[in-house]
């Protein structure tokens, strides 16, 4: 079964919301080019960035990171994200 990685993770989250790798970067404290290196593999996401990703795009971490397949509210876990 093929697992979704990380980072194909937050690029989706973030282009389906339209929104660009400056506004992510701006809200993990990184330029623009910072937050593009996590995407693209050369640099490493930190788990307080995951954090704040968690709580920015309502998801759990386990949906980022690729463990489940189903977006679920970091809030309850046990309970499906309805898709908006």
């Amino acid at each position: 079964m093929y697992k979704v990685n990380y980072r194909e993770r937050i690029r989706g989250l973030r282009e389906d919301r339209d929104l660009t790798q400056k506004k992510i970067g701006q809200l993990l404290n990184k330029s623009q080019q910072g937050y593009n290196h996590i995407e693209d593999g050369r640099a490493e996401l930190k788990i307080d960035d995951l954090k704040l990703l968690c709580e920015f795009y309502d998801v759990s971490a386990d949906y980022i990171i690729g463990l489940i397949n189903e977006p679920r509210s970091y809030k309850s876990p046990s309970a499906p994200k309805k898709h908006i």
